[in-house]
């Protein structure tokens, strides 16, 4: 069996921390392979390559041209990628924000993955309050951050909370001051979920 795991959630939250924190542990507890497919490392200097070639800020990933013509592909990428290490037996963890895709409940959905029913699915919505959030954001001082904090009021809008059905199947996972076991049952759920 292969685990195909997302961690996804706003800016901030700790997506990347989280995931880099669990992937051994996931990989001795199952005893299968994994490999971490961070949507930020995979494309960000493509994309940055792209709008600064069209005359556009490298870092603005909340330009509408960025949103309307990069972002999908990078996911579809992501996807790609991922489907290609699950086909060797590799079990996967995307990172990524994935608002749109949690909105729409695409996450689980393995018609629109293109996974079969052998692949153990699970999405984690990583969360953080918006305080720590964007503590978080300002001390790693990312260039990519730069339309966010110069515009927080207006981002701080386009965060969301997946409520009611949106809610069902995820794993919600607080980083906003989690304890050892708070970890440790996230594991274990993530165990669980093949």
């Amino acid at each position: 069996m292969t685990r195909l795991v997302f961690f996804c959630g706003h800016a901030g939250t700790g997506k990347t921390s989280l995931a880099k924190r669990l992937i051994a542990p996931l990989a001795r507890a199952t005893g299968e392979p994994f490999c971490l497919l961070d949507k930020d490392t995979l494309y960000g200097r493509t994309s940055a390559a792209t709008l600064a070639a069209l005359g556009q800020d490298p870092h603005d990933r909340d330009s509408p041209l960025f949103l309307h013509h990069l972002r999908d592909p990078e996911y579809q990428g992501v996807l790609d990628t991922a489907r290609e290490n699950l086909a060797l037996g590799v079990s996967v963890l995307v990172v990524g924000p994935l608002s749109r895709e949690v909105r729409e409940r695409r996450l689980l959905d393995r018609s629109w993955l293109g996974v079969t029913d052998d692949v153990a699915l699970a999405a984690v919505w990583v969360h953080a309050d918006e305080a720590t959030a964007h503590r978080r954001i300002v001390a790693r001082a990312h260039p990519d951050d730069a339309w966010k904090l110069a515009h927080w009021d207006e981002y701080r809008q386009r965060r969301f909370e997946p409520e009611g059905a949106q809610r069902d199947d995820l794993i919600v996972f607080d980083t906003t001051a989690p304890t050892p076991a708070d970890y440790d049952a996230l594991l274990d759920r993530l165990v669980r979920a093949g």
